[in-house]
Parts: C-alpha cells; structure tokens; sequence
C-alpha cells in the first residue's frame, strides 16, 4: 500500500496537471509570439528557469487623501530612500496606472457566464507598465491584477544610471517603466498614432504620480533617459519602446515598518493565512483570498519565513508577519492553508499552540486540504464534523473527528475542506462564518 506522502503528492500533481501544462504551451509560444507569458523565462540559454508570478492584494478604490491633497502633494518632490516598496503600494500604484482600464478593483465581482471583459480590455491596452523591484523586473497584468516576472535581477540602480539630465542619482523602492509600441497605436489610431501614444503616456504618469501622492510616497519623474539602456535592463520586446520611467519610493525620514494588524484591520474584519514557507497549494491560496477580499476581510499572511513563500507551481505570496510572533486575538479568523509543505506543521508546537488558541478564543478556524491534520494533531477535532483531502481521513478519525468526506464541513466555529476544487466555498464559508451566517 502506498504511503500517504505518496499519495499526497500524486493528489497535488493530478490537480496541478492542467496549470503545468498551460505554463508549458506558454513557454513554448513565446519565443513566437514576442510577448511575456507567466512561466515563460526570458533569458536565451540552456538553463533557463522559470520565472514567477505575483498576485498583488486587491486594490482600494477609495483612501483618506482627497484629489485636492493629492494635486497639492504631488509638487512636493522629496528625497527618497531605497527601501524596497511593499507590494500592496505597487499594486495601488500600478492599478492607479492601469487598472482602472483593465484591472479590477476590490469592489469588482466576477459574474459566472459573462464574458470577462476586463480581461478583454486589458489585453487590447497598447501601453504596458513595467516595475522595477530589488526581486526582479516584473510585467504589470491588469487583468488579472497580477506581476508576471521578466528578469530576476535587481536593476534599479542601473535605471537611477539610466537617467542622463539628472545625474543617475534616483534612489527609489521602485521604478515604473510606462512602455508603448508604435505600431499597435499606428494600428488603432492611423497617422495620430505617436501624438496619442505619447498624450496616454502623461495620462498613465499622471495617475501614478496622484497615486504615489495619496499613499505619501516620494517620486521622481524620468523624463531624460538612454532608452536602449531601459530597453535592455526590463528586457522589452523589440516592439515596446520605453516611453517614461519614473521612480517612487519612501520619503527620506520616514519609518517603514510591517503593517501591524491594528492598521490592517480598520473598517472591516481580518483574517491570517498560514502558509508553509515552500510547497503551499497555489489555487487554495489565492482562491481562498479573494473570496475573503470580496467579503472586504483584510488578510494577513504568516508563515516561518518574512518575505516571498512559493507555491507548488512557482506562484510566489508576500508574508507579512511570523508564526511565532502571532496574536490570536488580532484577528477573526485563523485559516490553515494546505498544499505538501503543509506537512511541515503537523508537528510545529508554534503552529499547534496557534490553532489550540483560536479554538478556545471562538475564533472562526479553517484548513483546507491536508491542513485539518494540523487540527487534529492540536487535540480540537475530537467529536467535530470534517473533512479533508482523503489521505487524512485516519488521522482525522484518530484524532476523534467525525469524518464527512464532504467537499466543505463546518462544526461550530470550525470549518473544514477537500483541497483546491472546494478552496472558493471554503473561502465563502469563513466569509460568512465571521459575519455571523
């Protein structure tokens, strides 16, 4: 008989099946198609490996800064620091950019049957945004709300480089690459092709620059560049032309720090999700996000490692707070993800005591997958309904739980679920269970 290690991985493999084989006919297409594709690497060589993608927290249609504050702090240029940008800043910067003509917002909803015309509008935009970071040059996909990874190579300092009239000294957490082709405005627009380019160009910087404003965050414009050099350094097609760059970063003096759950959690309920810091599901991750970010529950992702965890097939998350470090209290709901390197927590006493403690608080407890063994290895499963990928039902039993097999199983304050094919209905059902449904 085949161990359940064995079994667990043959699971996740089946599942991933359709998603392997769509980055695989991606990569083989791009090279054809001259464009950048999600798994696709961009380095000629023999031993390329695959590059990632990162999906960015929601973005926020409404903040506390008005446009008329926005105008006002936009004159006001300040020295910059060059402390990496978090992720929820350059995706509002980048959705301020491009999103609102093909992204979506927090308040958008997805309807089943309709055709996705976001999607649509997204892919016919003839400017792209390119973003700079210390991980890497990323490609900004409004319509999935996502950066799609161009190069691995941290370039900033050579873009600062980059700036001929201003002396190559832009210090900056990012750079914001806005990048045309000439012919797909030629296509649209005829022989207005190059004064309408260049008039949606300010438009887009624009928008960033009112954004960076709003978040109190510096910026330099960088009008006067080698645009062979931009060229090179963000790895652009033959056919996109870099058309303005501009740098954005944290002032000078100000104090960055972690997020804190008391600033996370203002106007609305908060969740953390515990992911392993290698190996987590994917599709559970993100499927269970969104369906909480569309209940407008902020979410908190924790983990044994600060910085990137990388999913099982290569999708990358932003932690932003240690296991060990906490609070049960901070937070509604305690949601346990799965995926193989989930099996790292069975046994985690940090994790344990985590999900022991959320248990007695009343806290709304999820895990999906294999992560319910994390429960029941806790000792708070004993005479409770759920279920779990099926590899776990004798642990689950052992343990004392009432096994159902059911693709969602909630007892109480407990919600439990199959793997990825149930991850949305998981996600709906903490959702609800912390607004009292």
């Amino acid at each position: 008989m085949k161990s359940p290690t064995i079994l667990i991985a043959a699971f996740f493999q089946s599942v991933s099946r359709w998603g392997v084989i769509a980055v695989t006919i991606s990569a083989l297409a791009a090279p054809c198609a001259g464009r950048y594709s999600t798994g696709t690497q961009l380095r000629r060589g023999p031993r390329a490996s695959r590059l990632k993608t990162i999906q960015l927290p929601d973005a926020k249609s409404g903040g506390s800064v008005s446009l008329e504050e926005a105008l006002v702090k936009q004159e006001n240029v300040r020295q910059m620091t060059s402390e990496p940008l978090k992720f929820a800043d350059i995706g509002q910067l980048a959705w301020a950019g491009q999103g609102m003509r093909g992204g979506r917002s927090q308040a958008d909803t997805p309807t089943e049957g309709v055709p996705d015309t976001a999607a649509l509008a997204a892919e016919s935009l003839p400017l792209k945004l390119y973003v700079a970071t210390q991980d890497g040059v990323y490609l900004y996909k409004p319509d999935r709300h996502s950066l799609e990874q161009a190069s691995g190579d941290d370039v900033r300092g050579n873009l600062a480089a980059a700036a001929q009239s201003q002396g190559g000294a832009v210090a900056a957490g990012c750079h914001i690459v806005i990048a045309g082709s000439a012919r797909d405005f030629t296509a649209l627009y005829g022989r207005k092709a190059r004064n309408l380019m260049l008039l949606q160009t300010g438009q887009v910087s624009q928008n960033i620059q009112l954004q960076a404003a709003s978040l109190e965050l510096g910026y330099v414009p960088i009008v006067d560049f080698d645009v062979a050099a931009v060229r090179r350094l963000c790895r652009l097609p033959r056919n996109l032309e870099p058309l303005y760059v501009l740098a954005v970063g944290y002032p000078l003096g100000r104090a960055v720090t972690p997020v804190s759950p008391e600033r996370r959690s203002i106007g609305g309920k908060q969740a953390v999700l515990i992911v392993a810091r290698e190996n987590f599901h994917d599709d559970e991750f993100f499927e269970v996000r969104r369906a909480l970010d569309a209940a407008s529950m902020q979410t908190v992702v924790a983990s044994t490692r600060m910085g990137f965890v990388v999913g099982m097939v290569g999708n990358r998350a932003e932690v932003n707070l240690m296991v060990t470090q906490l609070k049960v209290d901070d937070y509604d709901a305690v949601v346990f993800l799965g995926g193989l390197g989930a099996i790292q927590y069975f046994e985690n006493p940090a994790v344990l005591n985590v999900a022991r403690q959320a248990v007695a608080k009343g806290k709304v407890v999820g895990a999906i997958s294999i992560a319910p063994t994390i429960l029941a290895n806790a000792g708070v499963l004993t005479g409770k309904r759920a279920t779990s990928f099926i590899t776990e039902r004798d642990r689950l039993q052992q343990a004392g739980a009432v096994y159902t097999g059911t693709p969602v199983e909630r007892d109480g304050s407990i919600i439990t679920a199959v793997g990825p094919v149930a991850a949305s209905e998981f996600g709906r059902a903490v959702a609800g269970a912390v607004a009292g449904r």
